[in-house]
């Protein structure tokens, strides 16, 4: 039967049949005996009689039919047979979800997606060195449901008491990448590189190894003899890193730091820059205000706090002047050197000093109370800071004044 179809018209009809459309030849829906209703289109090719399934109505249109049947026909045009176009479509489309995704493949592309959340390029660049180093040459080419849990003893075994920490930051990595293929269903079974209840009873635990090394961090009493020395220098590597170490501050929050977030006398470091992933204000005490006067002298058109050429300083910057001073201490390590001036020689409060490192707070319902950010106080504490960092010393012996 030749009808106009229209939604209404499709959607009334009841009586079991095929109905077929005025509009496009061989296009007709198909009303089966328990009322459900399929797009058909049919034609013959070399003789021989064709249907088409196209879809199922309400959920395939009418106009989008249309527009397959339209597809279809223009095809038999060409001398194609449509049957052949959407079997070969049909396959290609299998092909590409049976197909094995190698772990360097999937473990790419899960750092590529993972890159958003770090704060820190590096972080990227220490998955892919690892896994590039210790992992690729052994799994990189296998299928991520063909790992079992000797493949990853393989990598793991021989770095896992000489590169301990590698070893087992790398385990997670890979734990993580696996993890993500089963939850996307491209593997199932154990996790092989899952440590608990698992390579537990088979490896050493990395803390009995290996103690953790943590950052090199110069005495807080040495402190004072690096700032006039890099008061001396007076490059801009020098005011970057005494700027870092009177702030008690991250590199990258140093290095990547803007004029225009210097408002006043208060830094404020947006929350995309920061680890904890919160705006922090850092207020600036006066020699602070004065090394940055002096870097923007000196880089008059940069948009950056520290430059040369307007070009932000490198990672390697500061770490190379502590090289040439031959301080045997990371810059990361200033803060370790703070945190200790703190305890040791000040009645601040802990908590002062803690928001002033932008300590995330670990317990949640004291981070929920404690909503303020100290600023005031963390002021009273950096002038403090400022005042010990700037203690005349000679030949390493303080110079005190007279009251």
């Amino acid at each position: 039967m030749t009808i106009k179809l229209d939604y209404q018209t499709v959607k009334n009809l009841r009586t079991p049949g095929r109905y077929t459309d005025a509009l496009i030849k061989g296009l007709h829906i198909w009303i089966k005996p328990n009322g459900k209703k399929y797009w058909i289109f049919r034609y013959s090719y070399e003789n021989r009689q064709h249907n088409i399934s196209l879809g199922s109505f309400p959920t395939l249109s009418i106009a989008e039919a249309r527009i397959k049947a339209q597809q279809s026909r223009d095809d038999l045009d060409r001398g194609i047979n449509p049957v052949a176009v959407k079997n070969s479509a049909k396959a290609q489309k299998l092909a590409l979800q049976t197909k094995k995704l190698s772990f360097k493949e999937f473990a790419e592309a899960c750092i590529k997606s993972k890159r958003a959340e770090w704060t820190n390029q590096k972080h990227g660049d220490q998955w892919e060195y690892t896994l590039s180093e210790f992992a690729y040459p052994f799994i990189g080419n296998m299928g991520l449901d063909e790992i079992e849990t000797e493949d990853i003893l393989k990598i793991l075994t021989p770095i896992w008491t000489t590169k301990t920490e590698t070893a087992s930051r790398l385990r997670g990595r890979i734990e993580w990448i696996l993890a993500s293929a089963t939850t996307r269903k491209l593997r199932t079974g154990v996790n092989p590189a899952l440590w608990r209840g698992h390579l537990q009873t088979i490896l050493p635990a990395p803390n009995k190894v290996k103690k953790v090394a943590h950052h090199k961090a110069l005495p807080y009493r040495q402190v004072p003899g690096l700032i006039t020395n890099l008061r001396e220098t007076a490059t801009m590597s020098a005011l970057a890193l005494e700027f870092t170490i009177l702030n008690a501050s991250r590199t990258g929050e140093v290095i990547d730091g803007l004029r225009e977030e210097v408002q006043g006398d208060i830094w404020i470091i947006p929350a995309s820059r920061m680890k904890a992933k919160k705006e922090h204000r850092v207020p600036l005490c006066q020699r602070s205000l004065d090394v940055l006067a002096t870097a923007r002298a000196m880089d008059k058109d940069s948009k950056y706090l520290f430059s040369v050429k307007g070009k932000k300083l490198t990672n390697m910057a500061m770490p190379m002047m502590l090289r040439r001073a031959k301080i045997d201490a990371t810059v990361h390590g200033f803060r370790s050197s703070f945190r200790d001036w703190v305890s040791e020689e000040t009645n601040h409060p802990s908590e002062v000093a803690e928001m002033a490192l932008a300590h995330a707070i670990g317990n949640k319902v004291e981070a929920a109370y404690r909503r303020k950010d100290l600023l005031e106080k963390r002021r009273t504490l950096l002038l403090d800071w400022e005042s010990y960092c700037s203690i005349p010393v000679q030949n390493n012996i303080y110079e005190l004044q007279a009251a």
